[in-house]
């Protein structure tokens, strides 16, 4: 597959349904418009590509739908040269729609099949990320702290592990399970122990699960 403009007029439609929806930070609106979703998908896939929609990318895992991207992205509010921790690289897209941003991202996917396939189109599409093959439960601690963590998976618990691996001051956005139901969280560090907590709704994302398969 290749990127043309017919590919590029979608992505500038899709920016406009998702300002619509409530994204208004124009720094994400911009990588919605430039990054092309249909490179980090299956070709099958293709004519599906700028659709507000999740689709599978193999092993049991999807590309989430662009709001959701958009919003998680948002939530974050990355800023040029931050360090961010990304747990669960998936098909990449979050990735690169991070590096669009300005940001040095530091990622982690479970699934070594997922790993290599995102790593190779990163690399291909010359967004520089830093990509590891890992159990994200357990963060990438011998490079924390981090400014921002995005967590891209529903966690059972809050992740405390990968709380303390981020800055005082920092963010972290991680869907969390609630009494049943999977929450959009926003988590602000304030201090070695405490932390403020932000709830921006239900949302809907695979389950993180532990170890590398």
């Amino acid at each position: 597959m290749t990127d043309t403009p017919r590919h590029a007029a979608l992505r500038r439609r899709l920016a406009e349904e998702l300002q619509k929806k409530g994204i208004k930070d124009e720094k994400v609106l911009d990588a919605i418009r430039n990054v092309p979703r249909h490179l980090f998908m299956s070709s099958s896939f293709e004519p599906f590509a700028y659709n507000d929609s999740a689709y599978p990318i193999g092993a049991n895992q999807t590309i989430s739908q662009p709001h959701t991207v958009a919003l998680q992205t948002e939530l974050l509010n990355p800023q040029p040269k931050e360090r961010i921790l990304e747990i669960g690289t998936g098909s990449g897209y979050q990735t690169a729609v991070l590096v669009h941003c300005g940001a040095t991202v530091y990622t982690i996917e479970r699934i070594r099949e997922l790993h290599l396939q995102a790593q190779a189109t990163l690399n291909n599409l010359k967004y520089k990320a830093i990509c590891k093959y890992g159990d994200g439960h357990d963060g990438w601690n011998d490079i924390a702290p981090f400014d921002r963590i995005i967590v891209t998976a529903g966690a059972e618990e809050m992740p405390m592990k990968l709380i303390k691996q981020c800055k005082i001051g920092g963010v972290i956005v991680v869907p969390v399970l609630d009494n049943g139901t999977l929450k959009m969280l926003r988590l602000t560090r304030q201090s070695e122990e405490d932390f403020t907590q932000e709830d921006f709704g239900p949302c809907a994302f695979v389950p993180m699960l532990k170890g590398i398969s």
